[in-house]
C-alpha cells in the first residue's frame, strides 16, 4: 500500500528501532504528558460542572426564579396564577408574603426571612418538600402558626421539632408598658435542609398567618414564577406583566438577587479552565523539546535524505508527522481517560468514603462529588489540545528542513 515518504519516515521515528530506544521514550514521555494534561483538565470542569448544577438546583429551587409585584400588594392573585399558568415557558406559579424579622429560643437569637406560602402550590415552584428533614409543609395551615425552618436556624436556635420559637418584627407597638416591638409565637413542626446558605436564612409559615402578621388581609406581597430557562426568567417575567393590564405590575427575576453569585461562579470556572490549559501548554512544550532533540539525533538521516533528493519540505513533514501522531495519540488517549474518570468519580468517592468510613465531603452544601460532563468542553479540550500539538511541530521542524547535508555528514 503506497504511504506518502514523510508519512511513512514521521511513524517509524515514534517506534523503538534497534539503538533508537531513546527517542521512543521521548516520544511516549510526550505522549503520557499531553494524556494527563487533557484527562485532569476534563475531570476537573466536569466536577465543577456538577457543583455549579448542584449549587443552582438546590439555591435556585428555593428562591424565585422571577416575581410578579404589584403596587399595594397583589389582590387577585389567584387570576394572577391562572394567567401565568397560560403564559408559555412559564411552569408554575405561587403567591407568597415575605416577613423579615428575628427568632428567637431561649436567649439565641438569628435574622431570618419568614416566607407565608401556600403549600399547595408552593409544592409546584419550590424543591422544599423533597429537602424535608423533619415534618412536612402540609403542616403550615392558616391559623395553626406552625413554622418549617431551615436546618441552620434550627441548630443555631437549639429547636426540634415541637418546640416553640418567637418572631420578632422589626415594627412598634404601643401598649401600656410603653413602645414594644411586634412578636409573635409559633411551633415548630418541620425542618429542610437544602445544603446552602439558604438553611440559615429561611423559614416557612402559611400564607394566610403570614398575610395576618403583615396586616394584609386578602392581598399577598407578590407571586413567585418557576420558569423553563432560567436565563430567560426576565423575559419570560416581563412578556408575562405586558399581559396584566390592569394595575401596577413590574417584575424582577433572580439575577437581582443571586446573578453576583453565579457570575462568580462562572468567572472562577472559566479561569480554572485557563489554569489548567497550561498544563496541556506545559505537554504541548515538551513535544518541541523532544522533537528538537530528535532532531538533533537524526542530522546524519536528515542529510542522507536531502542527498537523494528529499527536499526541505519533505523533510519538515516529517517531523510535523511525527509531532502530530504524539499531540494525536495523546489528546486521544487523554479524553478517553478523561471521560471515563469523569463518568464514575461520583461512584468511585462513594466507594473511597465507604473504604475509608469518612464522609469526605460533610463540610461542603452537598454530601457527595457530584460530576457533569458536557460534551461542549470536551470538544473544546480536544480541539485546543490538538492545535497546542500541531503548533508545536512547527519550529522543531523548521530547524530539520535547514540541516545542510555538508555540514551534518563532515563528521560522520
Amino acid at each position: 500500500m503506497y504511504r506518502p515518504l514523510s508519512l511513512f519516515i514521521g511513524l517509524r521515528y515514534t517506534r523503538a528501532k534497534r539503538r533508537n530506544h531513546f527517542i521512543s521514550f521521548i516520544s511516549l514521555t510526550s505522549i503520557l504528558g499531553l494524556t494527563l494534561g487533557v484527562a485532569v483538565l476534563i475531570v476537573v470542569l466536569s466536577v465543577m460542572n456538577g457543583f455549579d448544577r448542584e449549587l443552582q438546583n438546590r439555591i435556585l429551587g428555593m428562591v424565585s426564579h422571577a416575581n410578579i409585584w404589584q403596587q399595594g400588594g397583589v389582590e387577585d392573585w389567584r387570576g394572577v396564577v391562572a394567567k401565568a399558568k397560560t403564559t408559555p415557558d412559564v411552569l408554575a406559579a405561587a403567591p407568597f408574603v415575605q416577613l423579615q424579622g428575628m427568632l428567637s429560643n431561649r436567649g439565641a437569637v438569628t435574622g431570618a426571612f419568614v416566607v407565608g406560602i401556600e403549600p399547595d402550590y408552593e409544592r409546584k415552584v419550590s424543591i422544599l418538600p423533597e429537602h424535608m428533614s423533619g415534618g412536612q409543609i402540609e403542616n403550615l395551615q392558616e391559623g395553626s402558626f406552625n413554622i418549617v425552618v431551615g436546618a441552620g436556624i434550627a441548630r443555631k436556635l437549639g429547636l426540634a421539632i415541637g418546640d416553640k420559637v418567637t418572631l420578632v418584627l422589626p415594627e412598634a407597638t404601643v401598649s401600656p408598658a410603653g413602645v414594644l416591638p411586634r412578636f409573635k409565637r409559633f411551633t415548630v413542626v418541620g425542618m429542610f435542609k437544602v445544603g446552602a446558605e439558604i438553611d440559615d436564612m429561611m423559614a416557612y409559615v402559611s400564607l394566610g398567618d403570614a398575610q395576618r402578621i403583615a396586616k394584609m388581609k386578602g392581598t399577598v406581597q407578590g407571586v413567585r414564577l418557576k420558569v423553563t430557562d432560567l436565563m430567560r426568567a426576565e423575559e419570560i417575567a416581563t412578556g408575562l406583566v405586558k399581559q396584566l393590564s390592569e394595575g401596577a405590575f413590574w417584575a424582577t427575576d433572580w439575577t437581582r438577587t443571586y446573578g453576583n453569585l453565579f457570575q462568580a461562579i462562572k468567572l472562577e470556572k472559566t479561569m480554572m479552565g485557563l489554569l489548567l490549559m497550561l498544563i496541556v501548554a506545559v505537554a504541548a512544550f515538551n513535544i518541541v523539546s523532544s522533537l528538537v532533540m530528535v532532531v538533533t539525533d537524526k542530522k546524519a538521516d536528515i542529510a542522507i535524505l536531502r542527498t537523494l533528493g528529499a527536499g526541505p519540505r519533505t523533510v519538515m513533514a516529517i517531523f510535523m508527522v511525527q509531532g502530530t501522531f504524539i499531540g494525536l495519540v495523546g489528546t486521544v488517549v487523554g479524553t478517553l481517560l478523561g471521560v471515563t474518570v469523569a463518568l464514575t468519580i461520583t461512584d468511585f468517592a462513594k466507594w473511597l468514603e465507604d473504604v475509608l468510613h469518612q464522609e469526605l465531603f460533610k463540610q461542603y452544601f452537598v454530601n457527595y462529588l457530584p460530576s457533569e460532563l458536557r460534551m461542549e468542553h470536551v470538544v473544546t479540550v480536544v480541539i485546543a489540545a490538538f492545535m497546542m500539538s500541531f503548533l508545536a511541530t512547527i519550529y522543531p521542524a523548521l530547524r530539520a528542513s535547514k540541516v545542510q547535508p555538508a555540514e551534518a555528514l563532515r563528521y560522520e
